[in-house]
């Protein structure tokens, strides 16, 4: 039984089931900076971490957004990347061929121990 072909490896899967965090996780560490830098900068200028309440909803609002925006850009890279490599490997399939599945025992040598 031979392994999976490249072009095999670079189409997605139909029956993927994305994980519950996988489109939240980046907005979420995002804000969580944006929060940080605000605690950061009051503490830095000696005044109360969590004053002016404002800014530490603004700083985590902006990060958010940007944290989509820069999820959705690199979203977007990845799939594009993935169908030109998907092309060329069309276009080229003498470059690629098949690899053949080994099994562990034709990997590992044998193990001699040395007393």
């Amino acid at each position: 039984m031979a392994g999976k072909s490249p072009v095999e490896l670079l189409t997605p899967d139909p029956n993927r089931i994305p994980s519950f965090l996988s489109d939240k996780i980046v907005p979420i560490i995002c804000g969580a900076l944006g929060f940080g830098c605000v605690c950061y900068v009051n503490w830095g200028s000696r005044r109360p971490v969590f004053s002016g309440v404002q800014k530490h909803v603004l700083a985590s609002t902006i990060g958010v957004v940007l944290g989509k925006i820069v999820d959705q850009k690199r979203n977007e890279y990845l799939s594009e990347r993935d169908a030109v490599l998907r092309h060329y490997i069309e276009l080229h399939p003498e470059d690629f061929p098949a690899p053949e599945r080994k099994k562990f025992a034709d990997i590992l040598q044998p193990w001699i121990p040395i007393r």
